[in-house]
């Protein structure tokens, strides 16, 4: 959570789906005869579980000179690259059972981070002031 003003917003929608889906992708990738795609699962894992931690403790309070919800979308915007880049990967080259499922549930997870990163753009996105056509003399 993030506080703004005296209102307190929340940026991220389901933040517990994601984490369980990387711990999904994570179990699926290791049971894999090829465990080298673990490390976008645990990167991303390890990533929300900060995030998790700086907001469940308000650190985003006590550090204001970061802005969090730009943090926040960021992180989302690179890990449904990461993970949706990787699954196709993963699914084009082909392989085994888990390989398959990680990369099933990786491209679920991909689309959920692009959805966090889709509706965090929208909050933070500053409505545009269209400027004005007429000159300040009225002339």
């Amino acid at each position: 959570m993030l506080r703004l003003g005296r209102k307190r917003r929340r940026w991220s929608h389901g933040r517990r789906s994601r984490k369980a889906i990387c711990i999904i992708v994570f179990i699926c990738y290791a049971a894999s005869i090829s465990p080298g795609y673990l490390g976008v699962a645990i990167g991303e894992l390890i990533f929300a579980v900060i995030i998790f931690i700086i907001f469940a403790t308000r650190y985003d309070q006590q550090i204001p000179f970061i802005h969090w919800g730009w943090t926040d979308f960021l992180r989302a915007a690179i890990g449904a690259g990461l993970f949706l880049i990787l699954c196709l990967v993963c699914l084009i080259r082909g392989g085994d059972g888990p390989g398959i499922a990680g990369s099933v549930f990786g491209l679920i997870a991909g689309i959920l981070f692009a959805y966090d990163a889709f509706f965090t753009f929208t909050t933070l996105r500053k409505p545009h002031v269209p400027a004005a056509t007429e000159s300040p003399d009225n002339i």
